[in-house]
């Protein structure tokens, strides 16, 4: 049975919102996902970031594999009621499955080559040692 507030959040033709995670200390966004209805209420009811992957087709409990675990502290509707917001701490530091503290790691520079990505922050571990 859903709870009422699910019932005001609006899910996308495929049953899935856009959840953005922001530390709640710095304010710097770490990471976009996606959650369906049963990763978000299980997020509210534990506190601890759960999406749903489009990739595996299945919840995904963040840090269940690398132990970089997100713990929410505030979980907020954007106006449309089409976007969700956690305010979390990142445990570890590492967000991102490339071994960076956030998923938006690359800048549009623009020089002589033109513009081009570049990546502007440091792996803080090596994925290799955190994906074994």
């Amino acid at each position: 049975m859903q709870k009422a507030w699910l019932n005001q959040v609006k899910f996308d033709a495929h049953g899935l919102v856009p959840a953005i995670a922001q530390d709640a200390e710095s304010g710097k966004v770490l990471m976009v996902a996606w959650m369906n209805a049963e990763a978000l209420a299980e997020t509210a009811s534990t506190r601890r970031a759960v999406y749903w992957s489009r990739s595996r087709n299945r919840l995904w409990r963040k840090g269940e594999e690398s132990g970089h675990t997100q713990e929410v502290h505030e979980i907020r509707l954007d106006c449309d009621a089409d976007v969700v917001l956690l305010l979390i701490k990142q445990i570890g530091g590492i967000a991102c499955h490339t071994g960076r503290e956030s998923c938006f790691f690359q800048r549009l520079d623009n020089d002589d080559n033109g513009p081009h990505w570049k990546s502007v922050e440091p792996v803080i571990k090596d994925p290799k040692k955190i994906y074994l």
